[in-house]
């Protein structure tokens, strides 16, 4: 189930390629305003972190998907930076887990509304620390399996970029848990910037 807080955020299609870039790529590309790859520029669509390669134009609008962890807070930093940077409208989404709310052997951990009063408080801090840092921005907070709300958002949202943080799960963690940066990289219609912890 979706849920839409903050100001209402909508833009046209702009039919975004997925690609994975550096935070440099896409700040200098935009200060810049290069033309846009090839996918045989760019390989295989995917730019990791310290390649070099042109990204596409047209930050207009980005997604940070944040779980508030540590993990989550260099990558909000980043999308902070590269709103104030391109100007673009900076949506901050928030996932609500049901299945990470309960304990092995069904006891409820914390109550759905718990967890999203805890979410809504701050999600609404970051919305802030971007306000504060001259960027536009708006906050949901939406239910469900993470990498699926996310890339539903994105595609809801319209937005250009998709900023996460990645975990850095050892092979057992990933193996099991499965990597929402993972899933939305490969899965998603827009470019993602996966951020480092």
């Amino acid at each position: 189930m979706a849920h839409r807080n903050g100001p209402d955020v909508t833009g046209p299609d702009r039919g975004a390629t997925p690609m994975i870039v550096s935070m440099e790529q896409v700040v200098e590309h935009t200060l810049a305003r290069k033309s846009p790859p090839s996918l045989s520029e760019a390989g295989n669509g995917t730019i990791g972190a310290g390649e070099t390669a042109r990204t596409p134009d047209g930050i207009h609008r980005l997604l940070l998907a944040t779980d508030l962890s540590a993990a989550s807070e260099r990558a909000a930093d980043e999308a902070i930076l590269l709103a104030v940077e391109s100007g673009a409208q900076l949506v901050v989404l928030s996932v609500i887990d049901p299945g990470r709310l309960r304990l092995p052997g069904g006891r409820i951990l914390r109550r759905v509304d718990q967890e999203r009063s805890r979410i809504e408080i701050g999600v609404q801090m970051v919305v802030g620390r971007a306000l504060a840092a001259g960027a536009r921005a708006a906050f949901l907070v939406w239910e469900g399996d993470p990498a699926e709300a996310i890339l539903a958002a994105s595609e809801a949202e319209n937005v250009d970029v998709i900023v996460l943080g990645s975990h850095r799960r050892g092979l057992l963690g990933r193996l099991i848990l499965g990597s929402t940066s993972a899933r939305v990289s490969e899965q998603a219609q827009r470019r993602v910037l996966v951020v480092p912890r």
